[in-house]
């Protein structure tokens, strides 16, 4: 950078070479983030980006360019440092210590995972008072919104009480989910954060889990081993029942193991979100 601007007048291959290594720092530092903390590099950048345009607006005495690199380098980091803190982990451990997504750590969980099948879903949450749900990115993936919420309509005409909690990472931004759920029509008055709703689990019928995964681990309140320890979670393991929605057996972003999927109260349907909500609207 420094051979650059002392260049007079401006060398065309420094500025290759220049750009050519920059491309080349945000390779090493990216690759190896896992898929769980890409959300928060992303965001870390576009706070870098947002500061390379108001130094460039300082260069060239342009207060627009200030102006507008200042909002976004202030909202990149403002968002990185909220999902940082939504994961409890600093900004540095994501940085140089990622979570790879293999799998390691942790400690094994014994038991075995129990399929349930669209027509006792439909049935359990039918006769049950209170229902939560929690989408996750599963659900974006398969475009499942406005079925989650046919579904929903049919359970409250029926007398049930439906809700709506949401993780701060759950999907690939905050406020992920909430934007599909207002696309879908969802009331903003039913769409409640963590910290609103955790209580509520343990006085809950029935926790409909759809396409989420490490954000319900259980092992982060209790497994000092595994990776994703002190993580903040949703309490859906609370519930007196369980039903997962999930495409198969695999583990989420983290690679990390899910000790909610074989607890005794935990029953598995195994599907794309959308048709498994249809179905389950079928036999409602």
């Amino acid at each position: 950078g420094v051979a650059v601007i002392s260049a007079s007048p401006a060398d065309p291959l420094l500025v290759v070479l220049f750009f050519a290594v920059a491309l080349l720092l945000g390779l090493i530092v990216t690759l190896p983030i896992g898929g769980a903390d890409m959300p928060v590099v992303i965001s870390l950048f576009n706070a870098f980006t947002g500061l390379a345009v108001g130094f460039e607006g300082y260069m060239q005495d342009n207060p627009t360019l200030i102006i507008a690199g200042i909002v976004v380098g202030a909202s990149g980091t403002l968002l990185t440092q909220l999902m940082a803190k939504a994961m409890n982990r600093p900004i540095s451990n994501i940085l140089f210590s990622p979570i790879t997504g293999n799998g390691s750590g942790g400690q094994a969980i014994e038991g075995s995972m129990k399929e349930v099948n669209a027509l006792d879903a439909a049935a359990i949450m039918r006769y049950a008072s209170k229902v939560i749900i929690v989408p996750g990115y599963g659900m974006a993936v398969a475009h499942a919104q406005h079925k989650v919420w046919e579904m929903t309509a049919l359970l409250e005409e029926a007398g049930v009480d439906v809700r709506f909690a949401i993780h701060p990472v759950a999907g690939r931004m905050p406020g992920h989910m909430n934007v599909l759920l207002a696309e879908a029509g969802v009331p903003y008055e039913k769409i409640y954060d963590l910290e609103e709703i955790n209580g509520d689990f343990p006085q809950c019928d029935v926790a409909l889990i759809i396409g989420a995964n490490d954000v319900v681990n259980p092992s982060e309140r209790t497994d000092k081993s595994s990776p994703i320890y002190g993580m903040p979670i949703l309490d859906a393991d609370l519930a007196h029942n369980v039903i997962v929605i999930k495409r198969g057996k695999g583990t989420g972003y983290s690679g990390v193991e899910n000790a909610l999927f074989y607890t005794d109260n935990c029953r598995m349907l195994y599907g794309d979100a959308q048709p498994m909500a249809g179905e389950i609207i079928q036999y409602l």
